[in-house]
């Protein structure tokens, strides 16, 4: 379509809704204002009317390397003229050097298999966990989002109304993120706050728990950072209590080093969970891990072999595209990741000093390339300490006013914001410009 015949964003949304409930085919993306995005390079976006966007919601955060990055491109493309194809039956040498990168560069990885989304691996890593513990329950974190299968999409963005005061050592009553979701499901299942070893004893010594699943850091009620000798609490209590320990780094995975999260903290999982920034934004997950838990898909006992399968499983397209991903950064990460780490640091020591000048209490929490503000004194630990202390329509009307001003910060409150190594120090200095600006509209 030429650009010049592109519909405005009112008009596309209009037009969806007559064909797609809502109008758009994944609910949270769904915005106020409902902005229609024909374009995206580098760290820009361009909607139907043709207006540029510093951009740092980045798709909910896989373009680590910036929209439409060419060698990952190309790489993909290359993928359809060389007669590879989704074959449906075989091995595929793709998949085996994509699988062997990773065990390369991920110490927490020992072998792996691929699926299409975070969802499908977040489920496959608790089935595998059940399967080898002989165990069926759960404990999953509040504000922690794991996916939308029916056990774990639950106590993400919950009010206080929803969750109760704060206790512990204890669990929080579940809230799905919709309706359809069995009680037959959810009765395994048990929500717990963040930073909190003890509530982890407590739901240990009551229940045979196969998984814990865990962000490492919370990243989509913004980030919220794991406490020193949190994490290595967590690998402690699941050698005690014989469950798995599994990582989602849906979101964390190569975004912060090549190793994932896991290889900052110096903790390993038993099986951790990547997707988005493996591939720049094609559609690919992976579920890894230790050989011992992995090896347990092709047990020769079908009463003990966790299922998995998928047609679109490996497609040669998506790996292409994670196979140069993962060699880009393995190539540069000298060079990205301490970028990144600078950009970061310039971004969050001038939110600071616009919060100090204008004298409101305000923080930062980042972890390399993510990061995110809260209107309270200091940065979150949990949820309890967000829906009690962050001012939420505050939040929600700044990030409206900056996308006026031609700075998208996704409009939905504590949402993560996302650099990209398409980035500049002169968007930083500008994007800090404009929060200041907006932040004195208000």
């Amino acid at each position: 379509m030429d650009r010049n015949d592109t519909p405005g964003s009112d008009a596309i949304l209009a037009h969806n809704r007559r064909f797609i409930p809502g109008g758009i085919s994944s609910v949270n993306r769904s915005i106020d204002p409902a902005i229609a995005f024909v374009k995206g390079e580098g760290a820009y976006l361009w909607d139907a009317g043709g207006k540029r966007y510093i951009d740092y919601h980045a798709g909910f955060a896989p373009y680590f390397l910036g929209h439409n990055f060419k060698p990952v491109n190309d790489a993909a493309a290359a993928a359809l003229t060389t007669g590879e194809s989704l074959f449906g039956a075989g091995p595929s040498q793709l998949e085996g050097a994509l699988a062997e990168l990773i065990v390369t560069h991920v110490p927490a990885v020992e072998k792996l298999t691929l699926l299409n989304t975070g969802s499908e691996a977040d489920a496959l890593a608790v089935r595998i966990a059940r399967a080898v513990t002989g165990r069926k329950h759960v404990i999953v974190m509040q504000g922690g989002y794991n996916g939308n299968s029916d056990e774990l999409a639950c106590n993400v963005f919950n009010t206080v109304a929803d969750i109760g005061p704060r206790v512990s050592p204890g669990e929080y009553p579940l809230k799905p993120l919709g309706a359809g979701t069995t009680v037959l499901d959810t009765r395994f299942v048990h929500a717990i706050n963040f930073n909190d070893l003890e509530s982890v004893r407590y739901v240990c010594r009551r229940y045979p728990v196969a998984a814990l699943v865990t962000e490492p850091l919370l990243q989509n009620i913004g980030v919220v950072r794991p406490d020193p000798g949190y994490l290595e609490g967590l690998r402690a209590l699941a050698d005690d209590f014989g469950f798995l320990l599994v990582f989602d780094e849906v979101k964390t995975g190569f975004r912060h080093a090549l190793g994932g999260f896991s290889a900052i903290s110096g903790v390993t999982p038993d099986l951790v969970v990547y997707g988005k920034a493996v591939a720049n934004g094609f559609p690919i997950a992976m579920v890894g891990g230790k050989a011992q838990y992995m090896d347990s898909i092709v047990d020769p006992d079908p009463a003990r072999r966790p299922f998995v399968a998928g047609t679109y499983n490996g497609h040669p397209v998506a790996v292409a595209a994670a196979i140069e991903t993962v060699r880009h950064l393995a190539a540069n990460a000298g060079e990205i990741y301490p970028r990144m780490e600078k950009m970061g640091a310039a971004m969050e020591t001038g939110l600071l000093d616009i919060f100090r000048r204008a004298g409101i209490a305000g923080c930062v929490a980042r972890q390399g390339s993510a990061f995110s503000f809260y209107f309270m004194e200091k940065p979150p630990r949990d949820l309890h300490d967000i829906v009690e202390g962050h001012d939420f329509a505050r939040d929600v009307a700044l990030r409206r006013d900056l996308i006026g001003r031609g700075v998208f910060f996704v409009p939905i409150a504590t949402k993560q914001c996302s650099l990209s190594a398409a980035h500049t120090m002169e968007d930083v200095a500008f994007t800090l410009e404009q929060f200041e600006a907006a932040l004195k509209s208000l």
